[in-house]
């Protein structure tokens, strides 16, 4: 895996990241999706750099201009609740992008700290021979991803995959890398040491799905 780590250089990344940590700040939940939005626009932006472009012509009022424009046959896939506002960071850039949805949750079924991920709902187009986005803010354990990339390979093979968090813990990167093909790029703007007992990212921020839209059952 390819491993592109935003937090090792200064940037105004570090103003949206310092903001959603931040226990005062982050309990205004429009500023909260706003910045996560914010941050999925940074890591579009340099996620693109990667992509392939292709020649073409455009017309002005004044004359002719040769511009390259980057491969258009991207499918921009969230994990449902939480990844909505960075989902529409990225679209803002990548508007010309198919959309998948799928919706995986932490089952904690006796209550305890161990939980199994479940994935119950997914549209997606053909995935064949397309790059695939995969946005999910906390890359916790990486079991939610593992997962999601399970439940769409009855849509087809991608030419190859992007993952783009916000917030990870280093043994999450460690298991996704495991998992995905070598190729498969993650697009990160922090990696925390630790996990705790219910597989929370230590400092990390929270539950990004209750901050963006409200606490659950």
């Amino acid at each position: 895996m390819i491993i592109h780590n935003l937090e090792t250089e200064n940037s105004i990344l570090n103003q949206f990241i310092s903001e959603i940590r931040d226990q005062v700040i982050q309990k205004d939940t429009m500023r909260f999706r706003k910045n996560i939005e914010r941050i999925g626009e940074v890591l579009g932006y340099e996620l693109s750099k990667t992509l392939e472009y292709t020649k073409k012509t455009v017309q002005t009022p004044l004359g002719v201009k040769e511009i390259f424009q980057p491969e258009k046959a991207l499918v921009l896939c969230s994990i449902l609740r939480a990844g909505l506002p960075l989902h529409q960071g990225l679209l803002n850039y990548f508007d010309t992008a198919e959309n998948a949805f799928i919706s995986a949750y932490r089952d904690h079924s006796d209550n305890s700290d161990d939980f199994e991920v479940v994935v119950n709902y997914l549209a997606s187009p053909s995935l064949a021979n397309k790059i695939l986005l995969l946005a999910d803010p906390m890359l916790a354990t990486g079991k939610t991803l593992e997962n999601t990339i399970n439940a769409m390979k009855s849509h087809g093979e991608p030419k190859q995959i992007h993952i783009i968090s916000v917030i990870g813990s280093r043994k999450g990167v460690e298991y996704i890398e495991d998992v995905f093909p070598k190729n498969t790029h993650l697009w990160i703007a922090a990696i925390d040491e630790e996990l705790n007992s219910k597989g929370y990212i230590i400092p990390g921020l929270g539950d990004s799905g209750d901050l963006s839209y409200g606490i659950k059952l």
